[in-house]
């Protein structure tokens, strides 16, 4: 029984499950977007977000934290240099995953992930929703009796 296991073994040992998710975390880092298998994706959103979490405090323990778990200089030194000042107010959620439809070969779902703060695709075009009113605006002194005086003239005129 697999009761309260949490994560997706991905049909893999955990020597490679542990090395594929590493190696697919530090390509995200740098390339800021991969596309993968929907399955890789949801796996890897749980893998790397608690990384990006210690990486809005740049000691030297959650370095070393985030470079055992990613085993790339670069990728940690990008992550605690650029992706953490840009995500620093962000509360959760740095990354987002787009279902791309499924793979030719062997009918797979792809997805797209990639940082939320680095979007240039997703909501590129878009423009800013306008807020609109839902209730009517109530009017000031003055314009009500402006409308008082015209309603008062109206009905002495039809009383004559």
């Amino acid at each position: 029984m697999r009761h309260r296991k949490k994560f997706n073994h991905l049909g893999r040992k955990s020597a490679h499950r542990k090395a594929m998710l590493a190696n697919m975390g530090s390509s995200l880092i740098k390339h800021k977007r991969i596309n993968t298998t929907l399955a890789k994706a949801k796996a890897l959103r749980i893998f790397l977000e608690p990384l990006i979490t210690k990486s809005k405090n740049d000691t030297m323990h959650n370095r070393r934290v985030v470079f055992s778990r990613l085993r790339d200089k670069d990728a940690v030194t990008e992550l605690f240099r650029e992706i953490s000042t840009k995500i620093a107010d962000r509360p959760g959620g740095y990354l987002r995953i787009i279902k791309l439809g499924n793979r030719l070969g062997d009918n797979a779902e792809m997805a797209m992930i990639e940082f939320v703060d680095y979007n240039t695709v997703y909501n590129a075009d878009k423009p800013a929703k306008k807020k609109t009113r839902r209730r009517r605006k109530k009017a000031t002194k003055a314009e009500e009796t402006v409308a008082t005086e015209t309603q008062t003239a109206t009905e002495e005129k039809s009383e004559d």
